[in-house]
């Protein structure tokens, strides 16, 4: 816990996230998944809101398999390309 000196209180801004491995929170993506019906990029932001955790700090709870699941996703709305395509010259 960080020590807040302006206001003289603790801070308690993430012990949250020290509990968390990329299996637990993989775990939870596919829940809320399946749960609450909505995509994996969704489900993602959803439980960073939940819990917390800034989304540029979510990198390093992400399985190998939720990666690949949400780039998939990405690819089918266009946000990224498809494999194997070139890109416009």
């Amino acid at each position: 816990m960080k020590v807040d000196m302006i206001l003289g209180g603790v801070d308690s801004s993430d012990d949250t996230t020290s509990f968390l491995s990329k299996k637990k929170f993989s775990k939870m993506i596919e829940d809320t998944v399946r749960q609450k019906i909505m995509s994996y990029m969704d489900a993602v932001v959803y439980l960073c809101e939940e819990n917390t955790i800034e989304i540029e700090d979510v990198k390093k709870y992400l399985s190998t398999s939720i990666k690949e699941k949400i780039e998939l996703e990405a690819m089918n709305l266009n946000f990224l390309p498809k494999s194997g395509e070139s890109l416009p010259e």
